[in-house]
């Protein structure tokens, strides 16, 4: 049995639980999700955690009682009849567009669905299920709607596929970013601030800037041009470029100055347009590779933020390339092979490709579309890489490639996006003039390698434990005098690591050497140098290594020259 069909099932046996524990609750909407299940109720008292435990129990013995499954296609007038006193079942009865409704009947307990489900319980192995959390859930995800209860489990076709990744939650919250963000003082939020809108302490601003320096090298070699564009823009030019239509929903509102309405940049797109379209262009100029280090502001729902993963305001390491027709396939190949490239600076190798194809609601003709993901599907072939198709999963404006990292655990993340764009080109006329002095319509390409600096710098952090490679951790070196008179030395040898541009702090605390050990382990630090009598007279540090512990005695300058490859290197 396909292990949706049980998770959706075992959301019935959820809510027949609840409809016997406790009198008088009305049922809203189960459905199966990724790893598991979930319900939402509105009851008359409020659920604690405490309460899961029992709710549990009483599943396991439903299961135990060999339920059938029973489908039964009613009319909607004997539906609303079965649900009276069931307002969300009433409202999703009235939205039917069929004349008849489907309900499913298990044991003692009556829904709404429209299936499919297991034929009966004993399908359903008792121990690869359980039930993990309580949530508050608007009903129909509208805060204007009433607040209701949702409970989540978790089920897997076995016992052991559910403790595995039980396991795999206990290491995922040991490598939890926001938790790792504030003990090794990375980032904050401030409820003053505002939610969603991470401010970077020093060592956390450290990483960006490191990452931003990468990427500037990197992309300058590749022929990319910066640009540096507002952080407010007139209303109307996301009007013209669609965006307010298609995400007024996700945007912030609008700010009347001079009579006139600004909105907070949530794209950088219409601004390099603009650069485009400030001059003439010739064919030869072709392809252009405008960059940008842009921070754009979302209004994401408070219930969806998540520390730096899910945000209001973020920096995207954002780019268009601008070309001719005949150029699209080549630069969409480069483009994929470059992000790979990159990703794998940064300790990625493993990851899903998706192609992302047309949606309901779309820009451009069916022809564009056509042509845009043939080049897509060839650029992928061309570099023989695996890719799934994800139906309808494109942006109104065109068709894209998603590039998922995976991280330590196997989890992907969303990073690498390549997209198409048919609307810009035709709401700006933007132009060049081809070999023949006859004006053409540019393509132009979107692509996102990293992503959001925040989201990545979440994935690092969680990738990694917190123990970032060398040449990213913000503070690579702790020098530890053993005493008072060995501070002078330890001085010495921080200069001369500062000078070859490491990062390095002195820990002169009044405290024992073992507690400042621990603690530079504790942040992470890969390196620890400690010196005393010893190394005053062989000009040389006691070196203690991330992981490994102490290693030995070195030479200053052979030490420096071993940080230097690993930063040059960009190795752990």
């Amino acid at each position: 049995m396909e292990i949706k069909v049980i998770r959706h099932s075992l959301s019935h046996i959820l809510a027949y639980a609840v409809q016997e524990l406790y009198p008088g609750v009305k049922f809203a909407i189960g459905p199966a999700i990724e790893n598991g299940f979930y319900y939402d109720f509105e009851l008359k008292k409020p659920l604690t955690p405490q309460d899961l435990p029992k709710i549990e129990k009483r599943m396991k013995e439903l299961l135990k009682q060999n339920i059938e499954f029973k489908k039964k296609l009613i009319s909607k007038a004997e539906a609303k009849k079965i649900f009276k006193g069931q307002p969300y079942k009433l409202e999703l009865i009235k939205e039917l567009k069929a004349g008849k409704a489907t309900i499913y009947e298990s044991g003692g307990f009556l829904d709404l669905c429209a299936g499919p489900h297991i034929k009966s319980t004993k399908e359903v192995p008792s121990d690869a299920f359980k039930l993990t959390r309580l949530a508050g859930a608007y009903w129909k995800g509208s805060e204007k709607n009433k607040m209701l209860t949702r409970i989540y489990g978790l089920a897997f076709n076995s016992k052991k596929e559910l403790e595995e990744y039980l396991q795999r939650e206990i290491e995922a919250e040991k490598r939890d970013h926001r938790i790792l963000g504030q003990k090794l003082e990375l980032f904050l939020f401030d409820a003053d601030v505002g939610a969603g809108l991470p401010i970077w302490l020093p060592k956390g601003a450290t990483i960006r800037h490191i990452i931003e320096d990468y990427l500037y090298r990197e992309l300058s070699q590749q022929n990319y041009q910066w640009l540096y564009s507002p952080h407010i823009g007139n209303l109307e030019l996301w009007k013209k470029s669609g965006h307010w239509n298609f995400y007024k929903e996700n945007l912030y509102s609008p700010i009347k100055i001079d009579e006139q309405y600004y909105l907070l940049k949530p794209m950088n797109c219409p601004f390099h347009v603009k650069v485009y379209n400030s001059k003439i262009r010739s064919y030869r100029e072709l392809p252009l590779y405008f960059t940008e280090l842009g921070t754009v502001y979302r209004y994401e729902k408070s219930g969806v933020l998540h520390g730096l993963t899910r945000v209001r305001g973020f920096t995207q390491d954002d780019a268009h390339i601008i070309c001719t027709p005949d150029q699209i396939t080549q630069e969409i190949t480069k483009l994929i092979k470059h992000g790979l490239q990159i990703l794998k600076v940064f300790g990625f190798e493993n990851f899903d490709i998706y192609l992302a194809t047309r949606p309901e609601k779309y820009t451009g003709s069916l022809n564009d579309w056509q042509k845009a993901e043939n080049s897509l599907k060839y650029a992928l072939k061309e570099l023989n890489l695996k890719y799934s198709i994800d139906p309808a999963g494109g942006v109104f404006y065109g068709p894209k490639i998603d590039i998922k990292i995976k991280d330590a655990l196997g989890r992907p993340w969303q990073c690498t996006t390549i997209q198409f764009d048919f609307n810009l080109p035709e709401r700006f006329q933007m132009s060049y003039i081809d070999q023949k002095g006859v004006k053409k319509k540019p393509h132009i390409i979107h692509r996102a390698l990293l992503g959001s600096l925040e989201r990545f710098i979440g994935v690092l952090l969680e990738h990694y434990a917190g123990a970032l490679p060398f040449w990213l951790s913000p503070v690579q070196i702790w020098v530890l005098p053993i005493g008072k008179n060995h501070e002078a030395y330890a001085e010495t040898v921080a200069q001369e690591l500062k000078e070859k541009q490491l990062r390095v702090e002195i820990k002169d605390e009044n405290e024992t050497l073992s507690k400042k050990i621990r603690e530079g382990e504790m942040q992470k630090i890969p390196y620890i140098l400690v010196v005393g009598d010893k190394e005053i007279e062989s000009k040389s540090v006691g070196v203690r290594e991330r992981g490994k512990g102490n290693i030995g005695t070195m030479k200053v300058d052979d030490f420096i020259n071993d940080c230097q490859i690993k930063n040059k290197g960009r190795i752990n």
